[in-house]
């Protein structure tokens, strides 16, 4: 073979071994300028953050039967945004009660009474993609802006090492929490771990106890917890009421409720999210368009 053909073959399996590199390579780190908006969207794949418009929520004041939960929250949210001490938030519990919601109206219920410069950005982060979470915050850490960083319905299942990336970044890693980040998680469960889960590490360890003490620790990194539990039917009925008057929905009250209870009865629990699917259906009936304020 001539030089010039070795040269050349050599130069393409080079090219190949380098194209497949860059293809294993993780993606680099674009600029951020959290600026753009109040909310965004963390894309790993992208290394970036997606900027939201506009977020779905309920307006603060009309989230009822949570008022000591929002005002525990709204309280550890003000204090992130001073630069004061502040805990990472576990709001977990039923189903629909307004963990999520909770968050999302606190968030703009903060930055709509402060000034620029203690507005604080919500980024979300998918369950599906907490391993990322180093990644998302080592790219905030640099940033003048304070975060809340989110993740709605935060739970692992079956062998799911998730939970191992969450505890390092919340307290147990060298650089720890960035100064500038709150974590706040929404949960079905305390613990945020299947029972399924509990009893396999219980069945397979030499010291069961330890084992599981391992990940029911996780919980422990978060300094507030916030149970959230199904409604009594006064608080449903003054939810639902709250949102007739809020969004201009004309009914008489002894036939809202009882309209109210029978939507109740189809979907077999009370809860926030119940109410406001209910009362989608009555502006819908009624012709009324529901529009949050920005």
């Amino acid at each position: 073979m001539a030089n010039g053909e070795m040269n050349d073959t050599l130069e393409t399996q080079l090219t190949r071994i380098a194209d497949a590199l860059e293809r294993l390579a993780p993606p680099a780190q674009s600029a951020t300028d959290l600026n753009q908006t109040d909310a965004f969207v963390w894309n790993p794949d992208k290394g970036a953050l997606k900027p939201v418009a506009k977020v779905n929520r309920v307006p603060f004041g009309l989230l009822k039967g949570i008022e000591s939960q929002a005002k525990s929250l709204l309280s550890n949210t003000q204090n992130h945004a001073h630069g004061l001490p502040s805990n990472n938030a576990l709001l977990w519990g039923a189903r629909g009660t307004g963990k999520s919601s909770l968050v999302k109206a606190v968030h703009a219920e903060l930055n709509s009474t402060q000034s620029n410069n203690a507005k604080l950005a919500l980024v979300e982060i998918h369950r599906e993609d907490i391993t990322t979470l180093p990644g998302l915050l080592d790219i905030l850490r640099n940033q003048p802006r304070r975060c809340i960083v989110f993740c709605d319905d935060l739970t692992f299942e079956g062998m799911d090492d998730g939970y191992k990336a969450l505890k390092a970044v919340l307290e147990g890693g060298l650089e720890g929490r960035p100064e500038n980040v709150v974590f706040y998680a929404t949960s079905n469960r305390r613990h945020m771990m299947a029972r399924d889960m509990i009893e396999n590490e219980r069945a397979v360890s030499i010291h069961r106890g330890e084992a599981v003490e391992e990940k029911v620790s996780l919980s422990d990194r978060f300094g507030l917890w916030l149970g959230f539990h199904h409604l009594d039917q006064d608080t449903y009925f003054a939810i639902v009421e709250g949102y007739a008057a809020s969004f201009g929905i004309t009914v008489d009250t002894n036939v809202l409720r009882a309209s109210a209870k029978e939507w109740t009865v189809t979907r077999g629990s009370r809860s926030g999210r119940v109410a406001w699917q209910f009362i989608q259906h009555i502006a819908g009936e009624q012709g009324v368009k529901i529009t949050i304020p920005d």
